[in-house]
């Protein structure tokens, strides 16, 4: 069987791996991506071939939003056939949360999606973004067979590839930004790329992708602290057009169990109000019913979030709202892994 090159389609979204100084203001601007090869003469030796596309008006990832969100998914979705893998540039702050949104849109995806970025600068002469660019185009060429080895939207970060809907954002300054703390890492950059095999996604490859452009953002996030009141927790839950809510409680799923607490989160389900449970710890599962606070909330019809990172319940949330799924069948969805975003 004859090797092809693979096509790869690198989509800059904005953020700080695309910087460049301006020697005469010393600020930051974006750059052109039609010179990459000028900055970065190393992706010649790739073996692939790269095309570019970057958003009309680069934006700053904490501007990031569903609708950006869904710009992606489109671009995507328009060169899916024509290209093998896509690499997608974005700043670091709300990677996770695009990512996780993404790994939820693009149904039956059977290509890799990468997203990296960077700490400093691509012009920056202790700058981590060429590793993470060449890398993460390099992940995304990977082949066996002519078929990708990579088939899920995923996160390239210093020397580690993640799944993109186990990751969170653990370090503003370090290179070492993001962590997958509940899910092993799917290739380990070292002299040689090692890829976990037995970690992969295997999506059904015989179904065509679907893009689901959805996304119902009527939701909150709730972490609870000592002291939390009434009023507030009121207010929340009373929000109009209020669909969902993500519960951030201690360890393994633990809350108050007084009643005033447990009663709001009652009325709020018997609303048609979706609550889940999900951990505030960096790390671990939220295990209902292995104390007698969360066996309370069990009781009630409080959703497991399981071992799902704050980001991905958001974004699944906001996914599933925004496909209209049954009151009846949500809670079984929603506990159940879709993407490999839960154990």
């Amino acid at each position: 069987m004859t090797k092809t090159r693979p096509n790869i389609l690198l989509i800059y979204t904005g953020g700080t791996i695309g910087m460049v100084k301006d020697f005469e203001t010393g600020a930051l601007k974006a750059f052109d991506f039609e010179n990459l090869l000028v900055r970065i003469p190393e992706i010649k030796q790739l073996d692939c071939n790269i095309e570019t596309f970057s958003f009309a008006e680069p934006i700053d990832s904490s501007n990031m939003n569903p609708v950006y969100w869904v710009e992606i998914a489109e671009i995507i979705e328009r060169n899916y056939d024509t290209f093998d893998g896509f690499v997608v540039l974005h700043g670091s702050d709300t990677m996770s949360y695009t990512a996780s949104a993404l790994s939820f849109m693009l149904e039956h995806l059977a290509k890799p999606v990468v997203f990296t970025g960077s700490q400093l600068p691509i012009g920056d002469l202790r700058t981590d973004a060429k590793e993470n660019l060449i890398t993460s185009i390099h992940v995304a060429s990977l082949q066996r067979y002519n078929k990708p080895v990579i088939k899920e939207v995923t996160l390239y970060f210093e020397y580690k590839l993640y799944r993109a809907n186990r990751t969170t954002k653990i370090n503003a300054e370090h290179f070492e930004a993001f962590a997958s703390l509940n899910y092993p890492e799917l290739v380990t950059s070292g002299v040689h790329l090692k890829v976990n095999h037995d970690y992969l996604f295997k999506p059904n490859t015989k179904k065509r992708l679907k893009v689901h452009k959805n996304l119902d953002e009527n939701i909150a996030l709730v972490k609870l602290f000592p002291g939390i009141s009434s009023p507030l927790l009121c207010s929340i839950f009373n929000t109009p057009g209020l669909k969902g809510v993500i519960l951030e409680t201690y360890g393994a799923g633990n809350c108050t169990t007084e009643n005033w607490f447990l009663n709001i989160l009652k009325e709020a389900i018997s609303n048609g109000i979706h609550v889940v449970n999900i951990t505030q710890c960096s790390g671990g599962s939220v295990l209902m019913g292995q104390y007698q606070s969360s066996e309370k909330l069990k009781k009630i019809g409080v959703i497991s979030g399981k071992d799902i990172t704050t980001e991905a319940a958001i974004c699944k949330m906001m996914y599933l709202l925004g496909q209209n799924v049954s009151s009846k069948v949500f809670k079984t969805i929603y506990e159940t892994s879709l993407r490999g975003e839960l154990t």
